[in-house]
């Protein structure tokens, strides 16, 4: 019989409200949730055995929906799927061992949420506007060297040049737009994490760590973006558990 994690919990003085939350809650394949802590440092688990630990999409979404109706009462660090320890003493061993990093990340998060943002676009329409915008449409011709005679040759030149300057102008354009995100949220004090060109269509992918309080105003800094750039479609999602700001080496 192994434990597994699921959060490491913030519980400031209130295991009460912490321990009476998981009465009613159950973990992956049905097993009862408890904590075992050391100081003010509390770790959410369940036993289960190994043969019943399958990462399949059930398990997966019971262990996320704890985490997540830990989140909206809790401050905490999710842990893993499958993160498992032989027993009580090795989990809080664990957490002394690591009890700064944690204090650390626990504070880094404190009273925030995770959101996310997609932003999509039509990858061939924006194109032909960029390569429009750019005089990219227009023939192009590289001055031929003497020993560039063969106009395929010339051609095939030609139109690499036109494909590389083209994605320089997307890339450009998606650091733009990425730029205009941050700058809309600065005043949010969001913490920001952007990635690009993920896919032809989805040219942005980004997650925000932003206060509680201030969801209004995260969604009406996205509503004001959708209809400045009416070509782009953005998604926001959350808020969700600090998935992608913990930065917790555990030894």
């Amino acid at each position: 019989m192994n434990m597994m994690s699921y959060a490491i919990v913030s519980v400031k003085n209130n295991s009460d409200k912490l321990n009476a939350l998981l009465m009613g809650m159950k973990g992956v394949v049905g097993c009862d949730l408890f904590a075992v802590s050391y100081d003010d440092i509390y770790t959410v688990v369940s036993n289960v055995k190994g043969a019943n630990l399958i990462a399949d999409k059930i398990n997966a979404l019971t262990f996320a929906g704890v985490i997540d109706t830990l989140a909206q009462q809790f401050t905490l660090l999710p842990v893993r799927f499958g993160s498992l320890m032989g027993s009580a003493d090795a989990i809080v061993k664990m957490l002394e061992r690591n009890r700064h990093e944690i204090l650390q990340n626990l504070l880094k998060v404190e009273n925030k949420y995770e959101f996310g943002l997609k932003v999509f676009c039509d990858s061939g329409k924006l194109m032909e506007e960029l390569r429009l915008k750019s005089g990219a449409g227009e023939k192009m011709h590289l001055k031929p060297s003497p020993e560039i005679k063969n106009s395929v040759y010339r051609d095939y030149l030609d139109k690499k040049l036109a494909e590389h300057r083209l994605e320089e102008s997307m890339l450009a354009y998606v650091d733009a737009v990425i730029t205009e995100i941050a700058g809309r949220l600065e005043h949010l004090g969001a913490v920001n994490n952007f990635k690009k060109m993920v896919s032809e269509a989805l040219i942005i992918d980004a997650v925000f760590l932003l206060e509680r309080d201030k969801k209004a105003e995260l969604i009406q800094v996205v509503k004001d973006l959708q209809r400045q750039n009416a070509g782009l479609r953005f998604i926001l999602t959350g808020p969700w558990p600090p998935y992608n700001f913990v930065d917790l080496d555990i030894k």
